[in-house]
């Protein structure tokens, strides 16, 4: 399959970023402070692997002399805007296909600078023990932003249960490039904050990563894990200018220690993250 990143950002709604943020920047250029010595400024969006850094990385980060602040952005997008503006100094919640399509459609200039532990997407039951047990019929929720949904069709067709188009785009995945569907699910889409809470009521779920650990669902009911793409991996992302800073190098290390490893192994989550191997 043919595998690009062009619709990444566009699926989050973001088409006319490039003009809003290029009148944004002029408007905030002169205004934007700069970084103080020993400080690093977070530009946190939700999901956990904010929660990560605040808990992990910051600790190690403060003994190592640096204070460490925060602005909370209800969009990754707009944490991105601080970002390249220079308001915020770093991020911790994109993968690398969304820095690259923010790069592209803003024109920013964005990098990353250490993979990070990130939470896959699932496909969970509280009704089957196996995948052995699928079915004719059967129901499946899954994610209905496209984004999300895209995951999910990869996820169904990584199990087994469908087969996608070969010209088919995996990071842009829908219902159109499903080829066959031989078990004949009954595939519907469903906000992603609600599909925990309906589990019961279908027979599987598709839960993004982020969403599975925010509402703490059983991680016993995950019986398949995405088999994550690159680009789909978690990346603590910089401006270009900062990535050999004497502070991004810190994040950077903070993130391979020891110390790190150890406190991710004490949250007994291993069902949920997927540690890249620069980590192991």
């Amino acid at each position: 399959m043919r595998i690009t990143t062009r619709h990444i950002l566009r699926t989050a709604g973001a088409t006319a970023l490039a003009a809003g943020f290029a009148v944004s920047v002029a408007a905030c250029a002169d205004d934007g402070a700069q970084q103080e010595d020993g400080t690093i400024r977070v530009g946190t969006s939700p999901g956990p692997y904010s929660e990560l850094f605040r808990e992990g990385v910051v600790p190690i980060l403060e003994g190592d002399g640096y204070e460490v602040t925060f602005d909370d952005f209800t969009e990754l997008q707009q944490a991105d805007i601080a970002l390249q503006e220079g308001s915020v100094d770093l991020n911790v919640d994109q993968h690398t296909a969304y820095m690259e399509a923010f790069n592209r459609d803003a024109g920013a200039d964005l990098a990353s600078i250490t993979p990070i532990p990130t939470v896959p997407a699932g496909l969970y039951s509280s009704n089957h023990d196996s995948l052995d047990e699928i079915a004719d019929g059967q129901s499946v929720s899954i994610p209905e932003d496209p984004s999300n949904a895209s995951r999910a069709y990869r996820i169904l067709a990584q199990a087994g249960w469908l087969t996608l188009n070969d010209d088919a785009d995996e990071t842009e995945l829908s219902a159109e490039d499903i080829a066959e569907n031989p078990h004949n699910l009954d595939i519907s889409t469903l906000d992603s904050g609600f599909i925990s809470r309906g589990l019961d009521d279908v027979d599987w779920a598709v839960i993004p990563g982020s969403m599975a650990y925010a509402s703490g669902v059983d991680p016993e009911l995950q019986l398949f894990q995405e088999e994550l793409l690159p680009e789909l991996e978690l990346v603590a992302v910089v401006r270009s200018e900062d990535v050999d800073s004497e502070w991004a190098d810190a994040v950077a290390e903070a993130y391979r220690s020891d110390e790190f490893a150890d406190y991710l192994e004490s949250r007994g989550e291993d069902n949920y993250w997927f540690v890249p191997e620069a980590l192991k």
